[in-house]
């Protein structure tokens, strides 16, 4: 029969010479080039979707070294002017300083058995290409909540005059309370006053529940929280999407908050400290300078070559991505806390 080319399903009584699979030349390159940047587009593409917290705080890249300092800057006061005295520009406003390092290494592999791939090769790419991109978004996410949490509970770093600048704040929902539709919305129109009365910009506030609470929200609230550009309020609760924002805070929902977690531990590799008693944690809400985040690699895809393949008949796929993250104003930061 003749030779035939390769299909969504792999190759059927193919010469494999003809369509990619010899090991080295340039048939090989040209596949293996192409499998390359199908999978990382698809990794990258879940990673995305997949993650939360990439865009709500601060984040900077770090390049050719280990370390990126952020920079929080006081209040300034204004006063009257002495006829005949020079303005020499002498009420600098206080500045602290915070260092964000980077952690190691985050990595997420698979191996693909080359008999596999040739026999359901997209499908295969596809949903593991899927699995690492969510794997490392739920990781990048993690690490972020954890870290707008203990903001939440800190003091802020200037306590220079005309300070102290203020610190985070903690609302308690009541034991028992983390589901109760109302207390949630009593929590975001409190939390927005917080961040009123701290002069937290009004732009870039987000919240972050988790699944049940967000869910909560729209079945028991009443539909006036809906966006209406979702369809109407029916359409949104019978699509469970649409809850928009409250209080001018703009809601998400994640698996990744430390939502009743009790006592995280650090684990090696985090230079950061991640840990915490989130024993209470309910729920997040905060402006983007409630953290800082330095992503020295960003989320690629590497893959074995020939040498590799021959050896052990399959590539062995590896997602990577190197960041670390540190709070940044403790101001910005609120936590909400089911307890009393």
């Amino acid at each position: 029969m003749a030779n035939t080319t390769i299909t969504p399903i792999g190759s059927i009584n193919s010469n494999p010479s003809t369509i990619g699979l010899t090991q080295g030349g340039a048939n090989y390159d040209a596949k293996y080039a192409t499998y390359l940047k199908l999978f990382s587009g698809e990794m990258i593409k879940a990673y995305e979707s997949a993650c939360i917290a990439k865009g709500t705080v601060q984040s900077r890249t770090l390049r050719n070294g280990k370390s990126l300092q952020f920079i929080y800057t006081g209040r300034m006061e204004a006063g009257y002017h002495t006829p005949g005295t020079p303005i020499l520009g002498s009420g600098d406003p206080p500045v602290a300083e915070k260092t964000v390092v980077m952690d190691d290494l985050l990595v997420s592999s698979a191996f693909l058995y080359d008999l596999d791939e040739t026999l359901a090769h997209y499908s295969l790419r596809s949903e593991i290409s899927a699995k690492i991109g969510h794997a490392l978004a739920e990781a990048y996410d993690k690490k972020i909540f954890r870290m707008i949490a203990k903001a939440a509970r800190e003091a802020h770093p200037i306590t220079a005059s005309p300070g102290p600048e203020p610190g985070g704040s903690v609302i308690k929902l009541g034991a028992g309370n983390e589901y109760n539709a109302q207390a949630l919305v009593d929590a975001f129109f409190e939390a927005s006053a917080i961040l009123d009365e701290k002069n937290v910009p009004n732009s870039g506030r987000f919240a972050v529940l988790a699944p049940r609470q967000y869910y909560a929200l729209i079945s028991q609230v009443d539909t006036n929280i809906l966006n209406r550009d979702f369809g109407g309020s029916q359409g949104s609760l019978n699509s469970g999407e649409g809850l928009y924002e409250i209080a001018g805070i703009s809601i998400r929902r994640s698996n990744n908050l430390p939502f009743l977690a009790g006592n995280v531990s650090r684990v090696d590799g985090e230079n950061n400290d991640y840990s915490g008693d989130f024993s209470d944690h309910a729920g997040l809400i905060y402006m983007r300078d409630a953290a800082a985040v330095v992503e020295g690699i960003g989320p690629q895809v590497q893959t074995t070559g020939a040498d590799v393949k021959t050896m052990y008949q399959g590539d062995v796929v590896v997602g990577r991505l190197a960041m670390g993250a540190g709070t940044l104003n403790p101001a910005a930061a609120i936590e909400l806390q089911a307890a009393n």
